[in-house]
């Protein structure tokens, strides 16, 4: 279980000190796929930063599975089992895709095993196996080679922040269909979500809304998405296509 205990973070803007983070506390149960959503601005990604460690809060507690991580720093953190993922994954040159498989794994891992995860985010694995995590890759295909490192790594808690920027229509059905098959598998894992889009929202178990550095709202879909279709929050509108993003697999 991953629990916040009144997190707080302020940030200096132009001299100014701001709170980004207004003494949230939630409660997030282990096998849930969970979606965090609101409007721009209210905190969410950097939510997501505090969870995952890239940024430390300036007061209050994180605890995963009863543990203080607070002040773990964000390897510690994904040796705890925290995996993050960022809305624009990086682009390693002179890094295949099989050598990051095996990192992210953290074992010694075959072809095989490593084929195994990229035809669960839907590639064809002999396309990308020895391919450059580099500039040749679309947003799409790199994002969904980013998931496959969650997977490789077999994490407890995988927090993914806006995964639809950036990348093209049908990158984000199949996108989709990952994160429900996600939802399905029977592996013990905790999905996070920062997301605006409803086909996302409506896989969710739980939504939380995020607004002004507040949570506004917390429960189940059914009882969240009606109040997001109708105030706007939720979009329905297919992400931006990305140009010359043709893929295969």
């Amino acid at each position: 279980m991953l629990e916040l205990k009144n997190i707080r973070f302020d940030a200096d803007t132009d001299g100014k000190n701001v709170e980004i983070i207004k003494d949230i506390s939630l409660h997030i149960d282990n096998n849930k796929f969970v979606v965090i959503t609101g409007p721009n601005g209210g905190g969410k990604s950097t939510l997501a930063k505090i969870i995952a460690g890239i940024v430390k809060p300036t007061s209050g507690s994180i605890l995963l599975d009863g543990e203080d991580i607070t002040d773990k720093s964000i390897t510690e953190r994904a040796q705890m089992g925290i995996g993050f993922a960022f809305q624009q994954p990086v682009r390693f040159k002179g890094l295949t895709v099989y050598d990051l498989l095996r990192i992210a794994s953290g074992k010694t891992l075959s072809i095989s095993d490593a084929c195994q995860y990229l035809s669960e985010v839907g590639l064809c694995a002999k396309d990308y196996i020895k391919r450059e995590v580099n500039a040749s890759l679309s947003g799409g295909e790199l994002k969904r080679i980013e998931i496959a490192t969650v997977l490789a790594r077999n994490v407890k808690l995988a927090v993914f922040d806006e995964p639809e920027a950036g990348i093209d229509l049908w990158s984000f059905r199949n996108l989709t269909r990952i994160f429900e098959n996600m939802r399905r598998s029977e592996l013990t894992r905790t999905i996070l979500v920062i997301s605006h889009q409803e086909r996302i929202l409506n896989i969710a178990d739980e939504i939380i809304v995020l607004s002004d550095g507040t949570v506004s709202r917390h429960g189940t879909k059914d009882e969240i998405m009606p109040e997001l279709i109708g105030s706007g929050v939720a979009q329905t509108a297919c992400p931006k296509i990305e140009e010359g993003s043709g893929e295969n697999g």
